[in-house]
């Protein structure tokens, strides 16, 4: 059974994605929050494996009570909202689906699929969504190479392109640190995959050398870290 929970600030739309969840036998309905305050207390108690948020609500949107949570969250998340225009920066937090208001059972129904068939393969490629242009471009995890801070945006390192992300260094540390990367200094994260070389130098300091022939400085704080993670088991 899949734990869903669903954050809405309209009652008729929650129970509008309440009834149509409850014709899935596979999925669990543990809560329906109507505001962001709510879904923050409910959330450790429900323990979601999915959860439908609506982008605008009073005081709190969606996307506001996700950094507001701090890390990557530990569930998956549907956008539910009536504006398209939310759609790029949706698929930038990590979600999986964006449902458009209104939408039809059919639709509803595909989306559900789509999200137990992902929440349910163990080989999942994970992915960015990033703009290029007027188009959205994808982002595999394991096309990455490093991952450099950018004020309020980071920077995917990917196949010698550079991808700008409306993410945080620190939100993106918690979702890629479980795929093989590492960071190693306040501003950058590394493939540990792409790491040639640790060079040590006279100060002291280590410099991770990749593949690429990039080199970027390893601060102290995280040299541990690094050197457990690269050092065999």
């Amino acid at each position: 059974m899949l734990r869903a929970l669903i954050v809405d600030d309209e009652p008729l739309a929650r129970s509008n994605v309440a009834l149509l969840l409850a014709r899935d036998p596979a999925i669990a309905l543990v809560g329906q929050c109507g505001s962001a305050e709510e879904a923050l207390a409910a959330l450790p108690a429900a323990r979601p494996d999915l959860l439908f948020l609506d982008v605008e609500m009073p005081e709190c949107d969606g996307f506001d009570l996700l950094e507001r949570l701090g890390t990557a969250p530990p569930f998956a998340i549907v956008f539910v909202t009536a504006h398209h225009q939310f759609a790029l920066r949706a698929f930038e937090v990590g979600a999986l689906d964006y449902l458009l208001k209104p939408f039809d059972d059919q639709r509803f129904e595909r989306v559900l699929e789509r999200v137990k068939e992902r929440l349910r393969a163990p080989g999942e490629t994970r992915r960015f969504i990033v703009r290029n242009g007027n188009a959205l471009e994808v982002v595999k995890f394991t096309d990455i190479d490093w991952v450099e801070a950018s004020d309020y945006y980071a920077t995917l390192h990917a196949a010698g392109r550079a991808h700008m992300l409306r993410r945080s260094l620190s939100d993106l540390e918690g979702e890629l640190a479980p795929h093989g990367f590492q960071r190693i200094h306040r501003s950058a994260i590394v493939n540990l995959e792409r790491v040639r070389t640790l060079e040590l130098h006279e100060d002291g300091e280590y410099e991770v050398v990749l593949d690429g022939g990039q080199r970027l400085r390893m601060s102290r704080r995280y040299r541990k870290a690094v050197l457990d993670r690269m050092s065999p088991t």
